[in-house]
């Protein structure tokens, strides 16, 4: 038995290994992250309506907001197995007052015709959605323009497409809607929130991370920074360019804000971000990779970082990457869940039907559930609630919210305002058995890991 500390993508782990063949345990870290880091991403000044705005928010970087600080999201045509849901832009809201009663059959290969549970107390699209409406005084501006609804009440619009709100949205900066994720080929066609473009150089482009909002070239790939180099002053030269390659400024390229540029040589100047000059990795094979950050020395870049996760959770070496686990090191799952239904409303929330977690996690089944997929439990002591992580009170019988004081109700940890959770046959620490439970590998109905990082498998290749 030993001690070891060892470093893989920028994040220093504690890891005790028992014999040659042990996996690892991680009992400490320092998060990818500074904690309560004070950086938000910048962004593209645009018109808007009188009465919007633009909040910053922790996961999803700057979005659109109506007068009450809610974020607006448009819901984008997609295709689906077998045919497409969503808004087609520049046409009217495909979100109605009219309550789906069956599924599809657009999302699987078993057919549609089936009736939807809960009917007595399933909503309609608009009531889940609230489409944002416009003042009578109100006049199209920029990208913002109005669309008639088939019910004959004026909508906003953003770039062609109808705006809504989420009744999941409870105050300024919630995005409990919808995400900038990119859904998975098979997952349900979800909504999107807006927001105002990055303010970034042409040369650049930022991407969604579970981890913050990271920097990335225009051909997707990763962007790096250096250690060893001064503020805004490059010091990889000879051997260093052998494996990394300097973001190059066009002559006629000029700073602006957090964005500086550096002359290494006479002519040729570098971007420099927040006084970090900028590379790619020229053995990054993949698009997004942090495979440059198993470099010492050498760290992926982010316009900004989600807030530390509640420190009781650990981080741990998996298969394929790190995953987010509880303190014991049982890694931690998230819940996927959109119906086929034609409003293809979410399923994965404690406020709608249950009836599918059920059948994926115990067959039906409430005990089995409990027992194959238990919650991630928080002690009412426990510290670290953001606007990301948080601690609900669930009934376990039923699986929606609970009162504090009612009989049985369980305190567990939410991500999202969704609960979280472990999977029972994962035995040891940086197991993730439960990764793609469910249908079409747990992005329509079903379990995913939290990964935080998920690049090992393809680099190893």
């Amino acid at each position: 038995m030993w001690l070891q500390r060892i470093t893989v993508s920028g994040l220093t782990i504690a890891a005790l290994l028992v014999g040659p063949s042990a996996g690892i345990f991680v009992y400490a870290q320092e998060y990818w992250q500074p904690v309560n880091d004070p950086a938000t991403e910048d962004y593209m000044r645009v018109p808007m309506p009188r009465g919007f705005s633009i909040q910053a928010t922790p996961l999803e970087g700057p979005v659109f907001a109506d007068f009450q600080g809610k974020t607006l999201y448009r819901w984008p045509l997609k295709d689906l197995r077998n045919g497409d849901l969503g808004d087609r832009r520049g046409q009217a809201s495909t979100c109605t007052d009219k309550i789906a009663t069956t599924n599809t059959g657009l999302m699987s290969p078993y057919p549609g015709g089936f009736e939807l549970p809960d009917l007595d107390k399933r909503p309609s699209c608009a009531e889940v959605w609230p489409p944002v409406l416009v003042a009578e005084d109100a006049e199209a501006i920029g990208k913002w323009s109005i669309s008639k609804r088939d019910d004959g009440l004026l909508q906003w619009a953003f770039d062609g497409n109808p705006l809504y709100t989420s009744i999941l949205d409870r105050k300024p900066g919630d995005v409990n809607g919808g995400t900038k994720f990119d859904p998975a080929s098979d997952g349900p066609a979800v909504r999107v929130p807006v927001g105002p473009e990055p303010n970034v150089p042409p040369a650049f482009k930022v991407a969604q991370m579970t981890t913050g909002r990271m920097l990335v070239n225009y051909e997707g790939y990763a962007v790096y920074a250096w250690k060893k180099d001064e503020p805004n002053k490059s010091k990889c030269f000879g051997d260093c360019l052998k494996e990394w390659r300097p973001m190059l400024a066009p002559e006629t390229a000029q700073p602006r804000g957090v964005w500086t540029i550096n002359e290494r040589s006479p002519g040729i100047r570098q971007w420099a971000f927040r006084g970090e000059p900028l590379y790619t990795y020229i053995a990054d094979t993949r698009y997004r990779s942090f495979l440059g950050s198993d470099v010492p020395g050498w760290h992926n870049v982010f316009t900004q970082r989600v807030p530390a996760v509640p420190p009781e959770f650990t981080i741990q070496v998996a298969r394929i990457g790190h995953v987010l686990a509880d303190s014991r090191g049982r890694s931690i799952y998230v819940y996927n869940c959109g119906d086929d239904a034609f409003d293809q409303l979410a399923c994965d929330h404690p406020t709608t039907p249950q009836a599918y977690r059920m059948a994926i996690c115990g067959g039906g089944d409430i005990q089995k559930c409990l027992e194959t997929w238990p919650y991630v439990l928080a002690s009412k002591a426990a510290k670290g609630e953001s606007s990301l992580w948080s601690k609900v009170y669930i009934d376990p019988r039923t699986g929606h919210f609970a009162t504090p004081n009612q009989a049985g109700a369980l305190l567990v940890w939410a991500y999202r305002d969704r609960p979280v959770y472990n999977f029972a046959d994962d035995k040891r620490p940086g197991e993730t058995r439960g990764d793609g439970w469910g249908e079409f590998y747990g992005y329509r109905n079903g379990f995913k890991a939290f990964w935080l990082r998920d690049d090992f498998l393809d680099n190893a290749g």
